[in-house]
Order: C-alpha cells, then sequence, then structure tokens
C-alpha cells in the first residue's frame, strides 16, 4: 500500500493504493486517525485500493468512531468496485 496526503485548508484527502490487508493495516492507521486526531477533516480515496480485508475495515470503523469523538467529518470518496463488494458484504452484518 501507498498513500498520499493532499492539504486543503482544514481538509486533508487521504489517496490509498493498492492492498489494504493486515500487513498494512497499521500504516493506513498511523497515516489517518493522526490526522483525525489533530481535528482535520479527512476524506479517504479508495479509487486505486485493489482490495481490502477484515482489517482494513477495522481502519474504517476507527477512523469514524475518532472523527466523531473529536466533531469531525471521516468520509470514502471515489470507492473503488472491489471495496464496494467488501463494504456491502460487511454491511450484512453490522
Amino acid at each position: 500500500m501507498t498513500y498520499k496526503v493532499d492539504e486543503i485548508d482544514n481538509k486533508r484527502i487521504v489517496h490509498l493504493n493498492g492492498e489494504i490487508d493486515m500487513e498494512v493495516s497499521d500504516k493506513a492507521r498511523n497515516t489517518i486517525l493522526p490526522l483525525i486526531d489533530a481535528g482535520h477533516e479527512v476524506h479517504l480515496n479508495l479509487s486505486k485500493v485493489e482490495y481490502m480485508d477484515s482489517s482494513g475495515i477495522s481502519v474504517l470503523i476507527e477512523s469514524k468512531k475518532l472523527a466523531e469523538q473529536k466533531k469531525t467529518k471521516f468520509e470514502l470518496i471515489e470507492v473503488s468496485k472491489p471495496v464496494e463488494k467488501v463494504l456491502a458484504m460487511a454491511r450484512k452484518f453490522l
């Protein structure tokens, strides 16, 4: 997984690329959570994510919960088809 962060005022757009699995979920977590913790609005671009497993979903859930605590915004933008499928399956169980 690689990433790039664009800064626009208080908004951070995080572009993730590749696979988000157990091996790299900590890297994703350590990229996203500090931005939210600092009070930034975070938009997560997943258009180039080819695969996401449950550890990736866990990062998304943690990010959403932290954003709610910090009273800031966290949203997914441009979600790839593989990630859409995983999220759709996860919604059935949540």
